[in-house]
């Protein structure tokens, strides 16, 4: 058996000091070593072993994880000196595993609920001189125009009747689509949530409100889908300013279709989600009852029956404050809008002009989705030439509420392949 004589290297300080190199910057590091002595050279061996071996090489969190679990613990103890070393080995271009400035900013927002707004405030202030420092301090932007990523700004149209919409930018880089997220009767952009800022990570992403819903100007007067076609195509020209990817889901991708018949130009792309171009005529007789007892008793008489379409009987059941909001959400809409815009529902008729559309398309169906069926959107994609479709799994009728992350990884990787 060999003796440790025969084996010289010092494999846990060794792996030490590639974390903490790795994590500091070798300038950094080589800084500190160099004023190892006699009374603390052993201290230097130590944390080198202890620390940047023995915690920082487990390999069961992410580097960033741990980056910002030291960021938050040497803020909220006032660590201050510790803080800026992490700091500045988390932001330095060529360490491992750095922070972005919008990872920084968001860790601090968290620190301050839980050590409060005077550590916070420190810790920016400590942040931003080390940006400075490394030549990437961010640029001047007013407080008035900041706004909550997780929601987007709040915008209305020029043009009557008003449309609003949240448009949240990209919050990685510049944008290279804009996305529009167009929901289902009965909902407002805010189905969109999860979905729209997990896009936003690359995208701007738009979520309007159709008219009658949320907070767009509601009309009593009879709707077709060439009325809903040309409000998108007014919220495109004064909000997106260009062509843009019209994701719609049932309602949104009925007035995606006549979007892109109508108005070619305005769109790049089409993602229609359990959707159809054409009911035969007992739904539309169903469609009809059902408009009928909401002008006569509102939204309520309808509601559970709806959220009974919406969601499979697994997601009511395990799930069931998600249906509530959203039955919430269905009874708060005003019914002149919804029986406006269920009216144009009613008589959606794109199947015989589908041919027309020549831009990328992709098709999604629920498997469960009683409302617009798997077959439905077989049919539309024969017509649509080019087309891709995906079956998503365990899902009805809203299935990007069902499933957001899987939708919006559909999504995803259809716009990456644009």
């Amino acid at each position: 058996m060999p003796s440790s004589l025969e084996y010289p290297f010092d494999h846990p300080f060794e792996r030490g000091m590639r974390n903490r190199r790795a994590a500091l910057g070798d300038a950094w590091v080589d800084k500190s070593v160099a004023k190892a002595n006699a009374f603390n050279a052993e201290f230097q061996h130590f944390i080198t072993d202890y620390a940047w071996h023995g915690v920082w090489g487990r390999p069961g969190l992410d580097w960033k994880i741990r980056r910002i679990i030291v960021m938050a613990v040497t803020c909220s103890l006032g660590r201050w000196d510790e803080f800026e070393i992490h700091m500045r080995g988390s932001l330095t271009p060529g360490n491992a595993h750095t922070l972005t400035p919008e990872e920084v900013r968001e860790a601090l927002i968290q620190i301050a609920i839980y050590a409060g707004v005077p550590a916070a405030n420190t810790g920016f202030a400590k942040a931003l001189g080390i940006m400075r420092e490394l030549g990437i301090e961010p640029p001047p932007h007013p407080a008035t125009d900041a706004w909550h990523p997780g929601v987007g700004r709040s915008v209305f149209t020029r043009s009557r009747p008003k449309l609003h919409a949240t448009v949240r930018d990209a919050r990685q880089g510049d944008a290279r689509h804009t996305v529009v997220l167009s929901h289902a009767l009965g909902q407002d952009g805010a189905m969109w949530d999860i979905v729209a800022n997990a896009l936003s990570g690359e995208y701007r992403v738009i979520c309007p409100d159709t008219r009658g819903h949320g907070r767009s100007q509601t009309t009593t007067d009879t709707l077709s889908m060439a009325d809903l076609a040309a409000d998108a195509a007014r919220l495109i020209d004064e909000v997106a300013g260009e062509p843009v990817i019209w994701v719609g889901l049932s309602m949104g991708g009925m007035i995606g279709q006549e979007l892109a018949l109508r108005y070619p130009d305005k769109v790049k792309a089409l993602v229609l989600a359990n959707t159809t171009s054409r009911y035969d005529e007992a739904t539309r007789q169903a469609l009809q009852q059902r408009i009928d007892t909401i002008a006569a008793q509102g939204l309520g008489a309808v509601a559970t029956a709806t959220m009974a379409r919406f969601f499979t009987d697994s997601f009511r059941s395990h799930q069931a404050a998600a249906v509530s909001r959203h039955q919430r959400l269905l009874e708060a809409t005003d019914p002149d809008g919804y029986i406006a815009c269920a009216q144009a529902i009613k008589d959606v008729d794109t199947h015989d002009r589908l041919s027309d559309i020549k831009v990328p398309t992709l098709i999604v169906a629920g498997d469960q989705d009683v409302s617009t069926t798997v077959d439905m959107a077989i049919g539309m994609g024969h017509r649509i030439a080019g087309s891709q479709m995906v079956t998503l799994a365990d899902c009805a009728h809203l299935s990007a509420v069902e499933r957001p992350d899987a939708f919006a990884g559909i999504v995803a990787d259809f716009i990456s392949g644009l």
